[in-house]
């Protein structure tokens, strides 16, 4: 296992690279009152992540719990591309929630660059969302801490 183990990191990383590159390039088109709005659900999606057991999994089927990674990132990815753009919104929301946990501490080095691109993001729209009040200011650290 110790020989498949970098193997199965290393795809991980590559799909979780693939996916953030479509992901960013759909946080980058929405208007700011939307960048805004998805600051607001990320900060909601983290939060309720990290106040599950095993935050990295977090929308993921029970019976899925033993798989190396969750389904979180593959159901934000799916709602991601939707017509809908309620549900794309909220299923970026969980992309971001889901990957932010799931590369954090990471002790993986390839999956650390997929660390750094997500903080950059979620630093973006902490921005966009700051400027609203200062109560919301250090969102990202908040649900850091949670």
């Amino acid at each position: 296992m110790q020989l498949l183990t970098p193997f199965l990191v290393m795809l991980r990383a590559r799909q979780l690279g693939r996916q953030f590159r479509d992901i960013e390039r759909n946080v980058r088109i929405l208007p700011r009152r939307t960048r805004e709005r998805l600051g607001e659900l990320t900060l909601r999606e983290i939060g309720q992540a990290s106040r599950s057991d095993f935050p990295h999994l977090y929308g993921t089927a029970p019976e899925a719990r033993y798989f190396p990674w969750g389904q979180g990132t593959e159901a934000g990815y799916d709602r991601a591309r939707s017509s809908n753009p309620e549900v794309a919104l909220r299923g970026i929301a969980l992309w971001l929630a889901v990957a932010y946990h799931e590369t954090k501490n990471s002790p993986y080095p390839s999956l650390q660059p997929q660390h750094r691109q997500l903080m950059q993001l979620l630093r973006e729209l902490k921005e966009a969302h700051g400027g609203k009040n200062t109560a919301n200011r250090s969102w990202v650290q908040q649900a850091a801490v949670a």
